[in-house]
């Protein structure tokens, strides 16, 4: 019976969608690629629909998030003033972005003092993460916001919750033994998300990024960063003395594999940027804490 009720709802859903787009005017172009896409985004949202059918509660994906955290070894703040202040500075930027945010949970912002971290990434229950190496290479503020949205959209979006659901799946664990649930390894959490999920979450960081009052300029910025350190970690060429060190090209090993080309990123900013008419020229503010990380490198 219980079956028979949920595939009721999602016919009666897809129905009214389909009655919807039926109903919206539209001066779409219509080619094979928008059939592609089309389908592509069906088949994205009827395998989540399960999730979203058993979708844990806020409640209880906070309890989660906040026991990885402590088994990561990450609750504690640092007694090293210099790395202190650098994950301040990360939570003030995040927290004047997460106010924006759909879901009203308390978010946490976390530095991993790792030099060779160009990577940053989310847990269920409010609690993103960003790499030292990563934050070392950022030249605006506004660079860091991006990132910072686009981890709290991986959350806003239950996309970090939903791979709890999916581990708990896979391993037969039970959600309520959320000992069990902490034994899943930190780095799940860094081997990124799908290409539909990673997009999103771009589209609706920028969009959180922006609505926080930070400039649009910056994703673009970081983005046109990517995609030269894209190129010189694909051509694993030696690097000419402005670009990264093979240390950095090592350092990225991670994060190109865990998202899409940032070619194809930069290109889908760019649209975004001009579709929803967000104030590209909106000048960029210069990040603030160069001389705490290098006290800290020190």
């Amino acid at each position: 019976m219980k079956r028979l009720s949920i595939l009721a709802l999602i016919l009666l859903l897809c129905g009214a969608a389909l009655y919807l787009a039926q109903r919206r005017k539209t001066h779409d172009a219509v080619s094979a690629n928008a059939v592609v896409d089309v389908a592509a985004d069906l088949q994205r949202d009827f395998t989540r629909v399960p999730m979203r059918m058993t979708r844990l509660s806020d409640q209880d994906e906070v309890r989660i998030g906040d026991e990885l955290v402590q088994r990561y070894g990450y609750a504690e703040p640092y007694a090293n003033q210099a790395m202190a202040s650098i994950e301040t500075y990360i939570s003030d930027v995040g927290l004047r972005v997460a106010r924006h945010a759909r879901r009203k949970i308390e978010f946490h912002f976390h530095l991993l003092p790792d030099p060779t971290r160009i990577n940053a990434f989310a847990l269920p229950g409010g609690h993103v993460f960003v790499g030292w190496g990563l934050l070392k290479e950022m030249k605006s503020e506004d660079e860091l916001a991006f990132v910072l949205a686009h981890e709290v959209e991986h959350i806003d979006h239950h996309h970090a919750a939903e791979r709890v659901q999916i581990e708990a799946q896979l391993h037969k664990m039970d959600l309520d033994v959320f000992a069990a649930v902490a034994q899943i390894p930190l780095s799940l959490w860094q081997a990124g998300y799908s290409k539909d999920e990673e997009f999103e979450a771009d589209r609706e960081g920028l969009l959180l990024a922006g609505a926080a009052g930070f400039s649009p300029q910056g994703a673009i910025d970081l983005m046109n960063r990517f995609v030269r350190w894209d190129n010189e970690y694909a051509a694993q060429s030696d690097a000419p003395a402005e670009a990264l060190s093979q240390l950095a090209i090592d350092g990225l090993t991670g994060y190109f594999r865990s998202h899409p080309r940032s070619s194809e990123r930069l290109a889908r900013v760019k649209s975004i940027i001009q579709q929803d008419h967000l104030p590209v020229k909106q000048p960029t503010t210069p990040i603030s804490i160069d001389t705490a990380i290098q006290a800290g490198s020190q």
